[in-house]
């Protein structure tokens, strides 16, 4: 999955979801990052996209990203 400027979500990213939602990439199936919380054998089983920890401690699956889903921070190369 990639952000709307072309550059790859990665696992550790600080997305905004909307409004004043935040949260962070936990897992990336399609690049297959997957943190110790969130490991490959729990997670995998979604085929594809990424899925999102918000800071209220909600958990999304996106296959797409959601035309409000921005990047905020990342420790990824671009």
């Amino acid at each position: 999955m990639k952000y709307s400027d072309g550059r790859r979500v990665a696992v550790g990213d600080r997305v905004k979801l909307w409004n004043s939602q935040h949260g962070t990439i936990v897992c990336s199936i399609d690049s297959g990052g997957f943190t110790k919380e969130f490991p490959k054998a729990q997670w995998a089983y979604l085929k594809s996209g990424i899925i999102v920890k918000a800071d209220s401690g909600e958990i999304f699956h996106y296959t797409e990203p959601d035309e409000d889903f921005e990047l905020v921070s990342s420790n990824a190369a671009p």
